[in-house]
């Protein structure tokens, strides 16, 4: 398995509306959540680095934030441009193909960076590393980083809650995910995903502590809410809908649930 896997599996275009169908509604109303918390007051410099189609993007825009995207694939910075032409009292202030480990701004640039994919990427610690070290050169002092990884247990639950463990190459496939977390995908299915790295819930912040940030915090994204079967069905309710909000939040500084979510966002100051 190579990067061309993931160009491969991004250039389907699924991605721009991935955060509007199913569990990803609630991935993207706890990141953005999350994310509020912990930005500076606007106006304020964001870089969202791996910032796909744009959704974050464009929506720190519309909140008064100047971001600037950078994605790997052509297709999502197309997309992010394209959409940032529909808001044009908000747009984003720039977008441009880039790669994580070597972005092309000064020093100092940016008040926060997101990292809300680029780790989910990288089979290598090292390279891991580089772009978290990469972050911390483009931050201010005392910026933050807001950095996302997918959950060791990622594959397993998805098994759980989608039958999916029936198929004997997923078996295989969360098998070697929960052994080292190089998650790989040798099948045609692309509902199993791309080549991936699933992190343990302790690694992120050994990671932004090696790479010189002063680790904040861990939190859970989605939790088990996202692996329930009748999770529409909640969702969809608004009085329900709010109860699992209220339950993550209840939840979320408890260690033994950063095992229980499909994505773990974790929060560094430099």
């Amino acid at each position: 398995m190579t990067s061309n896997d993931i160009h491969r599996y991004y250039n389907q275009g699924k991605e721009q509306g991935r955060l509007l169908a199913g569990s990803g509604q609630l991935e993207e109303a706890r990141t953005r959540e999350i994310v509020l918390r912990y930005l500076p007051a606007a106006p304020a410099t964001v870089l969202d680095i791996g910032g796909g189609a744009g959704v974050y993007a464009l929506w720190l825009a519309r909140q008064g934030y100047e971001v600037h995207l950078v994605d790997l694939v052509p297709l999502h910075v197309e997309q992010a441009l394209a959409a940032s032409a529909q808001q044009p009292e908000h747009p984003i202030a720039s977008a441009r193909v880039g790669d994580a480990r070597e972005v092309e701004f000064p020093d100092a640039s940016a008040d926060v960076v997101l990292l809300l994919g680029p780790l989910y990427h990288l089979h290598e610690r090292d390279e891991r590393l580089r772009v978290l070290r990469e972050a911390y050169r483009l931050l201010k002092p005392s910026g933050t980083l807001i950095a996302a990884g997918i959950s060791r247990f990622a594959s397993l639950l998805d098994g759980l809650g989608q039958g999916f463990l029936a198929d004997d190459k997923f078996a295989t496939l969360v098998e070697r995910d929960l052994h080292d977390g190089r998650h790989e995908n040798p099948t045609s299915e692309p509902g199993y995903f791309t080549t991936a790295y699933f992190h343990y819930p302790t690694d992120l912040a050994s990671e932004l502590t090696e790479a010189g940030f002063q680790h904040e915090t861990t939190l859970p994204v989605e939790g088990p809410m996202a692996f329930m079967p009748d999770f529409e069905r909640f969702w969809n309710d608004a009085k329900l809908r709010e109860r699992l909000l209220h339950m993550m939040r209840l939840i979320e500084h408890e260690p033994a649930m950063l095992a229980t979510t499909g994505h773990l966002i974790a929060v560094g100051r430099k």
